[in-house]
């Protein structure tokens, strides 16, 4: 098993609205789906492994782009959706935060009675993951959320998450069992964030001596740890600002969306009808379908498919949410039926975004484009947790 990476996020206190809740759901399923009839269930695991394409999945969902809620969130959407289709998915969701993660052991036995891999190896696994990060790896991160997915086949993938004691950070970590070799043997690729300081590692190799006399070993510079594992630092402002985007990957999405029509594209012929707004969000979506690892070094970009609870970028356009679920359930519905002609052009959307990259000259108008669309908010059913968007106040006075 590696540790596939893991996130410093600034701590976020709040919660999700009904109204977003169950659209996450719905569009994590379906992305879910997408997945699985492209790639295979496997390939659903190894990208939860991945902490930035999980960034970039709870920024196109329409969560906090930087925040820690983005991890019990996600994981709690995808458990409600995915969890009453896991006979046909092969994919199974346990444990949670608080209370719910010690549920993990109870749940996973069940999966290995219904399915037949060996559940008490699995409950085995889940408490050592949490036991490693928890207490062999002494970074000052508490662990207050554990979720163990589980293939049919016996993979899994653990993301959890720790809250730093007396901090305003909390960490997530990745783990995968792609490559199960020890769990006190180097069993990550690496422990990346910020610097905290000295750490106590009871699990690198040079700890072997420190372990069989139960000795202590205090790693004096985390950063010398394998190189490989991926690190995802969020900042802590709230706003999406330039720096947080590249402006070339979003402004060819943005080129496609607007000034473009799917007609100009015989392979988008199928999505002829779906609306400018409503292709710049499916785009988006489709690249965290089918993008590669690459694509996902920049989450807060993908917070312009669908904006943000808090209204960072800017408000959650619930009318393009909703059609951009309904274009991506049907693209699954005849998928699975065996026409797979809209799911192609789903593709083909992000990759002609992909293509334009190569030419396209970003301006210098990201403010511009952020006030736009929070100004237009209203006109697609515009909300935050604070409520609906309203029209400007210019265009209010229009209307008297």
């Amino acid at each position: 098993m590696k540790r596939s990476g893991s996130a410093d996020l600034p701590l976020h206190y709040g919660y999700v609205p009904q109204w977003l809740a169950e659209r996450m759901a719905k569009l994590g399923l379906a992305i879910t789906e997408a997945i699985i009839i492209e790639y295979g269930k496997q390939e659903v695991l190894r990208r939860l492994s991945d902490p930035f394409w999980f960034q970039s999945l709870g920024a196109v969902m329409g969560m906090d782009w930087h925040s820690s809620g983005i991890t019990t969130s996600v994981m709690g959407a995808l458990k409600r959706a995915v969890n009453p289709h896991s006979r046909e998915l092969g994919i199974y969701i346990c444990g949670g935060k608080g209370k719910y993660s010690r549920e993990a052991p109870r749940e996973l036995l069940s999966v290995g009675e219904r399915t037949g891999i060996d559940g008490s190896y699995l409950v085995r696994c889940s408490k050592l993951s949490a036991k490693v990060d928890n207490t062999a790896i002494q970074d000052g991160f508490q662990l207050y959320m554990h979720s163990f997915i589980v293939s049919d086949e016996g993979q899994w993938t653990v993301v959890q998450q720790g809250m730093q004691t007396g901090g305003s950070t909390a960490r997530r970590y990745h783990w995968h069992s792609s490559s199960l070799a020890s769990f006190v043997d180097e069993p990550h690729t690496g422990i990346c964030g910020t610097n905290q300081g000295s750490i106590l590692n009871m699990v690198a190799r040079e700890a072997s001596t420190a372990r069989d006399g139960v000795m202590a070993l205090t790693v004096e510079n985390p950063k010398q740890m394998l190189a490989e594992a991926q690190k995802l630092v969020m900042p802590a402002h709230h706003d999406v600002r330039s720096k947080d985007v590249d402006l070339k990957r979003l402004g060819s999405i943005l080129w496609l969306a607007r000034d473009k029509r799917p007609s100009d594209f015989e392979e988008l012929l199928l999505l002829e009808g779906v609306g400018p707004r409503t292709l710049q969000s499916l785009a988006l979506v489709s690249e965290v379908i089918y993008g590669t690892p690459s694509r996902f070094k920049d989450p807060a970009r993908f917070s312009f498919a669908h904006g943000g609870k808090d209204g960072h970028p800017f408000p959650v356009p619930i009318n393009v949410y909703d059609e951009t679920i309904s274009t991506l359930q049907t693209a699954v519905h005849k998928a699975k039926m065996g026409n797979s002609d809209k799911q192609l052009a789903l593709r083909k959307l992000g990759e002609i975004a992909q293509k334009a990259e190569k030419d396209f000259k970003p301006n210098n108008n990201f403010e511009q484009l952020i006030e736009k669309e929070r100004n237009e908010s209203w006109r697609y059913g515009g909300r935050t947790v604070f409520g609906k968007a309203k029209p400007p106040v210019d265009q209010q006075l229009k209307l008297f």
